[in-house]
């Protein structure tokens, strides 16, 4: 039993620190009210950029998968059938 001894202060840093994570997350705490929180919203979201900065555009590279697909060059066949046993 006293082998065990030393797993007392650790358990108990682990209890103390669990009641003060429940207690800092709990409900309500540090909570905005919706109309603040839409009105800082809006107010931010209609600020100009500084002038330093510009808009980047958004990248249009298609992301490679490793797959390769062949194009295929069935469409002008006869027959209609555009599926091969492969």
């Amino acid at each position: 039993m006293e082998i065990l001894l030393w797993l007392v202060p650790a358990g108990l840093t682990t209890v103390v620190a669990m009641l003060w994570v429940s207690w800092v997350g709990r409900d309500g705490h540090g909570e905005v009210d919706r109309e603040v929180a839409v009105e800082r919203l809006g107010k931010a979201l209609a600020k100009d950029l500084p002038a330093g900065t510009r808009p980047t555009p958004a990248s249009s590279r298609d992301r490679n998968t490793g797959i390769a697909v062949r194009p295929s060059h069935a469409h002008g066949r006869p027959g209609g059938d555009t599926r091969r046993a492969s």
